[in-house]
């Protein structure tokens, strides 16, 4: 790395420092005063994404009148972002909303008491750090963070402000997800022995916004505000639109589809991320610019860091290449597999008698059943009709809001996806083996810290 880019990427760390040691003019404890059992809850937009259109906004509304809250406005850096943004709340609630050319105009008008980001895969845990400053709590699209430098002043930030926080890792308030992890952690499935992951697609215009690129102009947004840390670079509208084909901006398929998965490893094992991780991919069919891969591998080792000689091994794989096999989770012990595919526990697999009786041990097979059948009830105040993971992840984030207790997906489980994800990318990128390092919170990669 030459001196020019170490100077670079000191300056930006130190900006994220900043960013966390800001001036907080509400003490976390009196902020829970604020909001009274009745009162309206405002909530902002920060950021009008397809995916804050299409599920996020959706979800919010399918509770906000049960729950008392409500949209006040919407803060973009594109301008028909914004229009677009007041145009689709209008249509949905027949409420007209504010609009925000950026992030600090919406905390400097203080009509928020909360916000949902749904910005750009790198920019999450920064602007999860402005919200936490102005002591808003925090709904986040996943993933957390695609940097541990930019991961440890969102984890700070968070955990210092008092702020309810929930990463949209939607898994973790499905009811057959939380059926899945008592399962586990009731003994009864035995030892993780080994997990296995897909999620495969054919789809050559994932991530692509051709149209909208051709009719984007500089002018009308704030492209040095919406690189932030990364390094500086000319504009470029398909790393603005499409940013999640491109690196800094995104890891692409770790950030964007193995984040959720890796989650639940982490929920169900509870350990908070790998001990290493091999990978490899590449673009080996959709040659269109990208730099993040349309095809990629990855073994990560799991298990505590003081015993070597346990734990289990992750397998993942995804493609944008051919759409076989899909979209997989399945989980193995000695005793057979539990698949969330299927939503199925079986003793496929199991340790057979023929097998058991020729060392001297018994068969060890499971009793099958049907997850969802034994599913216990997510806990909410209100039953929305509908097996809707993200609207449930909504609700139970606007009663936590309430309530001020912990959320199903708190920021330690956004920190430690990242972890993994960082660790993944390292390994693509680098061809050498990742680790993680304890005392620093560093990923390395051959030894050394990984950074961009």
């Amino acid at each position: 790395m030459n001196k020019k880019r170490r100077d670079f990427i000191k300056k930006t760390a130190m900006a994220s420092s900043g960013i966390v040691l800001g001036t907080n003019t509400i003490s976390a404890k009196s902020y829970k005063k604020i909001l009274g059992a009745n009162d309206r809850v405002r909530v902002g937009i920060a950021g009008f994404s397809n995916r804050a259109k299409g599920a996020l906004i959706p979800a919010f509304n399918m509770h906000s009148k049960a729950q008392n809250f409500e949209f006040t406005g919407v803060s973009d850096i594109w301008n028909r972002r914004r229009d677009e943004g007041v145009a689709y709340v209008k249509e949905l609630t027949g409420q007209t909303i504010a609009k925000w050319r950026n992030h600090e105009e919406m905390y400097d008008k203080n009509e928020i008491d909360a916000v949902i980001i749904s910005t750009a895969d790198f920019q999450h845990a920064l602007h999860t750090v402005q919200a936490a400053n102005a002591k808003k709590d925090v709904y986040c699209e996943k993933p957390f963070a695609e940097t541990m430098a930019d991961a440890r002043v969102g984890l700070k930030a968070v955990k210092e402000s008092g702020i309810v926080f929930q990463i949209g890792s939607q898994r973790r308030s499905g009811a057959n997800y939380h059926a899945a992890n008592d399962f586990i952690k009731s003994g009864k499935f035995g030892d993780i022995v080994m997990v296995e992951m897909t999620w495969n697609v054919n789809q050559p215009g994932r991530w692509r916004l051709p149209k909208l690129t051709s009719e984007i102009k500089e002018s009308d947004t704030d492209w040095k505000r919406y690189q932030m840390n990364r390094p500086p670079a000319e504009w470029d509208p398909r790393k603005y639109l499409e940013y999640r084909l491109f690196w800094p901006y995104s890891s692409g398929i770790p950030g964007q589809w193995m984040s959720h998965q890796i989650d639940t490893v982490h929920w169900f094992s509870g350990l908070a991320h790998p001990r290493s991780v091999a990978a490899n991919g590449g673009i080996y069919l959709w040659k269109d610019g990208r730099k993040n891969f349309d095809t990629m591998s990855a073994v990560f080792d799991y298990g505590p860091a003081d015993d070597l000689g346990s734990g289990f091994q992750v397998t993942y794989s995804s493609r944008f290449t051919n759409s076989a096999g899909g979209t997989k989770e399945i989980y193995y012990s000695n005793a057979g597999e539990l698949n969330l595919d299927t939503n199925k526990v079986s003793d496929n697999g199991g340790l057979s008698e023929r097998h058991a009786s020729a060392m001297g041990m018994k068969a060890n097979k499971l009793q099958g059943f049907d997850l969802s059948e034994n599913a216990p009830k997510v806990v909410t105040s209100a039953d929305t009709g509908a097996d809707n993971m993200t609207s449930l992840h909504m609700l139970n984030w606007m009663e936590c809001v309430r309530s001020r207790e912990k959320t199903n997906g708190p920021v330690e489980a956004g920190y430690n996806h990242s972890i993994a994800n960082i660790m993944t990318t390292a390994a693509l990128r680098t061809g050498l083996k990742a680790t993680f390092d304890e005392a620093t919170q560093d990923v390395l990669a051959g030894g050394k810290v990984f950074q961009y």
